[in-house]
């Protein structure tokens, strides 16, 4: 097979409906819009979730909960089990997770451990938080916590 014999399955692709190609094909004349009105209009229509100048249902919700965007603290998290790939008796700090690829992005307020998968290796960690799962896993490996 060569990339130039290619080519889509028999009656794959459906031709796209051409409207407004006269009264015999069905959608002629006024191409399936209808006789005036706004939807026959161009840029016609309604955005989504409005209902005709009623008060619409989103708006009649109450609203619940609390979003604190403005003052949230945002950590870059590790599960312990990451840290297994690193050389026993390593100093893991978040510039080594970055530079590493473990985590994605260095936030702004730190490293944070959560305590998913096993650690068999000691290993100092350097980090702001930690759950105490994490903490447990760390210290029972034979490692050291550090809040930094």
């Amino acid at each position: 097979m060569n990339i130039e014999t290619l080519k889509p399955a028999e009656n794959s692709r459906k031709k796209a409906t051409r409207v407004g190609r006269g009264l015999g094909s069905g959608i002629g004349k006024t191409s399936g819009k209808g006789h005036k009105g706004q939807n026959a209009r161009s840029g016609g229509g309604v955005r989504p979730g409005f209902e005709g100048g009623q008060l619409p249902l989103i708006r009649k919700l109450p609203i619940r909960g609390f979003n604190n965007y403005k003052f949230r603290k945002v950590y870059s998290t590790v599960n312990v089990g990451d840290l297994e790939k690193f050389e026993p008796n390593t100093e893991i700090t978040l510039e080594l997770l970055y530079e590493d690829r473990v985590v994605g992005k260095m936030e702004e307020y730190g490293l944070k451990v959560l305590g998913n998968g096993e650690l068999t290796k000691p290993l100092i960690v350097k980090a702001k938080k930690f759950t105490d799962a994490a903490k447990e896993k760390i210290e029972k490996a034979g490692g050291k916590v550090e809040v930094i």
